[in-house]
């Protein structure tokens, strides 16, 4: 896979990207070597791993229970596709240093952008809501109530954000990240037979005739790309000051490399769940939330493993539960205008701080809320980023294939055709699945 780098698209542009790259320099000290490596390292890992939220690690561990380790070939193709979408936003970054929002606002004009911001910040949200709700229930496993654990946690991570500068946040962040780690020796606790998890993989069996097995499919693509990952991952290139010379030696592995770790630490959520709850009676597991899913490995695969699973549902829900409120600030911040960035201070990024702490404790006030039903508000938030993901997704396909905008980073014929097929497929997909979950049960089709 390669991109462009012959035709230039004139020297406006390309003195523009040179005074840019000039200015970048000029702003910070020149590090080489493995150092600016490790320096740039960090927002691939930390916006990949914030994926697999709550959420996502309840839809993998369904589908473990329901599916044994049939989805796991599916995991495979989904990380390229990760890597395709990811890779094109990091490199949006680097080049014109603007979030994704900014380019939209810019190319498209208003009335895109807040669409799309607006629905975006409903549907981020919501999903602050549920993180809040993982927290909570992962420390319940140890006893400790919701009533401290969510209004502690909600402080700590403002905090954090507020008070630090971005270069201690990122590394808070990749400390979050490497907590899923935990997930791998819950798999091995389960004993999982390694043979049959591979030959799944090469020959998979599909059950394209069970209703239940194409939404469970359609399930695991949809909560693994997700356009608050796109939006984060560029604001946070952009924030670093990652030069388009630089980008290949340092963001663009980081970029790899997150979405890689962030799906194989998926895979191992599926194996522990389809080991210790597979071979159970059909219907007498449902992996509503993932507490629930902690929960019901107790009886199987033993308290250890019960606290490998909880400590990475902690860590999961912590690294979302700022990462999401971070994204829709960018997000809606840059379409209108308004400064960002974690190295400003509240006088200087007032509105972003202001609607970062919004999102951030009023989600934890509502997780608080007796008889509130986080399963029931992420159904409507899927419903909402079933519907944006398709338009964020073409945005940037146009995007990175504007001259004017990419110079001479845009993509080229291979890359292209294979973003664009990655586009059309998700795309499709996300449509199966609201058409399934949403638009066929109102004419008493049901799924699942």
């Amino acid at each position: 896979m390669t991109f462009e780098r012959d035709q230039p698209a004139g020297e406006d542009n390309s003195a523009a990207l040179n005074e840019r790259e000039s200015q970048q320099h000029t702003q910070r000290p020149v590090i080489s070597g493995w150092r600016r490596v490790a320096s740039i390292l960090g927002p691939g890992i930390i916006t990949a791993s914030a994926g697999n939220d709550a959420g996502g690690i309840a839809t993998y561990a369904q589908a473990g229970a329901q599916w044994k380790y049939n989805f796991i070939w599916l995991m495979v193709v989904i990380t390229f596709c990760l890597i395709i979408v990811q890779e094109m936003c990091a490199r949006m970054g680097a080049v014109t240093g603007k979030g994704l929002s900014d380019l939209i606002r810019e190319k498209f004009g208003p009335r895109w952008t807040l669409f799309a911001v607006l629905a975006i910040l409903i549907a981020n949200g919501g999903t602050v809501v549920t993180e809040f709700a993982g927290i909570a229930a992962a420390l319940e496993l140890v006893g400790v109530t919701r009533y401290i654990s969510v209004p502690l946690m909600a402080f700590v991570l403002w905090w954090l954000v507020v008070k630090g500068t971005y270069g201690r946040v990122k590394t808070i962040f990749l400390v979050f990240s490497m907590v899923f780690l935990t997930y791998i020796p819950a798999a091995f606790i389960s004993h999982p037979h390694w043979r049959e998890v591979g030959m799944s993989t090469i020959h998979p069996a599909f059950y394209w005739r069970q209703s239940a097995y194409t939404l469970a499919l359609v399930a695991l693509i949809g909560t693994t790309i997700t356009p608050y990952m796109q939006i984060m991952l560029q604001s946070s290139v952009a924030e670093e000051g990652v030069t388009a010379a630089e980008y290949p030696r340092g963001e663009k592995w980081d970029t790899i490399l997150g979405c890689i770790y962030s799906d194989i630490i998926s895979v191992f959520i599926i194996v522990a769940t389809a080991v210790a709850l597979f071979h159970l009676p059909a219907g007498s597991v449902q992996v509503k939330d993932a507490g629930a899913a902690a929960q019901a490995l107790r009886p199987v695969a033993g308290p250890l493993t019960v606290y490998l699973f909880a400590l990475g549902l902690f860590g999961a829900s912590v690294l979302a539960g700022a990462v999401l409120p971070l994204a829709t600030s960018y997000s809606v911040c840059e379409s209108l205008g308004f400064q960002t960035g974690l190295d400003n201070d509240f006088r200087d990024a007032k509105v972003f701080y202001i609607l970062f702490t919004g999102l951030l404790f009023g989600g934890a006030a509502i997780a608080l809320i007796p008889g509130i039903d986080p399963l029931r508000l992420m159904y409507y938030v899927q419903a909402i980023e079933g519907c944006i993901l398709p338009i964020i997704l073409i945005f940037i396909m146009l995007i990175i294939n504007d001259s004017e905008v990419m110079t001479t980073l845009r993509n080229g014929p291979v890359f292209n055709f294979l973003a664009w097929t990655t586009t059309v497929a998700v795309s499709v997909v996300a449509f199966a699945y609201l058409l399934m979950t949403y638009v066929l049960p109102l004419f008493g089709v049901k799924f699942g």
